[in-house]
């Protein structure tokens, strides 16, 4: 996933500069900001993409209204406001986003003033993740301001974010901080039982070692032990290198490899093929960027099918918890 191209950068600040002139000739036809809360006596609440939303949802619940800026089946790392989007995050009494991963949010949000601005890299800063076997293909996250977005695939570091939205809700909204605290500490324990899953799931696999169509797994790999081999870095629809390829390749038949990962946002050709001339399987592992239908899935139950798909994929007792792997086989000629 390329994040901060300066290319990319140069673009969405012209369009977002021309955006937030829209904008703000919208707040001043509609008589400026909100007070500290919308006219519904909820807590106004922008989030940037899912995991952001997620959160605001479970330790919001009746006492906010969410929006979320990205929609649901659309790659985050693509997102350009509209004018109304750039209002919105204005009018905001809190702002959930996670700073590097969406330039034109960043921006937005460095715009608005008076706001509980959350960045959910304040409480889990992001770390670089190399490829774990070799270079080719993609090299490793940007550094800087950047890094390896995908926290939320650890649920520790996850529940580390929780903690610092219950806290600015309570801040923003005082009189039902009781409410945030009580949402918060459920929310937690959830994660901590999704955690003990992981860790109890993955402890006796017949290989630690999985192989994915893109690095989003470098925190969950670090966090149960697991070594994750990418075909592609930072791009997920980048062309692999030859080199890069026989890598993959290597490491798969030295590990046991038995599948190729791919995810639900981004085309699955790149891991069909990869499966086809290794002769193995293919099953989704999904970097939960969001949710295609969030009245069926949400970040638990997704968490929970990864979990699954890894067990299945490396070789876990079937005593282990978990549930049913959803993997498909390598298309053949």
């Amino acid at each position: 996933m390329m994040i901060g191209l300066p290319r990319r950068r140069t673009r969405t600040s012209i369009a977002l500069a021309a955006t937030a002139l829209t904008a703000s000739l919208v707040l001043t036809a509609c008589g400026g900001s909100s007070s500290a809360k919308g006219t519904d006596g909820k807590l106004n609440v922008v989030a940037s993409f899912y995991p952001m939303e997620f959160l605001a949802q479970q330790i919001g619940k009746d006492h906010v209204s969410v929006t979320d800026l990205t929609a649901p089946g659309v790659e985050p790392h693509d997102l350009e406001l509209t004018a109304k989007q750039v209002a919105s995050v204005q009018k905001a009494d809190a702002i959930i986003y996670l700073k590097g991963l969406q330039p034109t949010v960043d921006q937005a949000v460095d715009q608005a003033s008076g706001k509980a601005k959350i960045d959910a890299t304040a409480a889990s800063p992001l770390v670089d993740h190399h490829l774990d076997e070799g270079t080719e293909g993609g090299g490793q996250h940007a550094k800087g301001p950047a890094g390896d977005p995908h926290i939320w695939l650890d649920p520790a570091r996850y529940a580390a974010i929780a903690k610092s939205v219950g806290d600015e809700f309570a801040k923003a909204d005082p009189s039902h901080a009781e409410d945030y605290k009580k949402n918060t500490d459920e929310l937690l324990t959830k994660l901590t039982a999704l955690d003990q899953d992981f860790k109890n799931g993955l402890k006796d696999v017949r290989t630690k070692t999985f192989v994915t169509s893109h690095a989003a797994f470098g925190y969950l790999a670090d966090h149960y032990g697991l070594t994750q081999v990418a075909v592609n870095g930072v791009d997920p629809e980048s062309e692999p290198t030859p080199a890069r390829l026989a890598e993959v390749q290597k490491a798969a038949k030295d590990n046991g490899v038995t599948t190729i990962f791919f995810e639900t946002l981004v085309s699955p050709k790149l891991a069909d093929t990869v499966a086809k001339d290794l002769g193995l399987k293919t099953a989704v592992l999904d970097p939960l960027e969001g949710v295609k239908d969030p009245s069926k899935d949400d970040y638990l139950t997704v968490m929970k099918q990864n979990l699954a798909n890894l067990q299945a994929a490396l070789g876990a007792p079937a005593s282990t918890p978990g549930g049913a792997p959803a993997t498909t086989p390598a298309a053949t000629s």
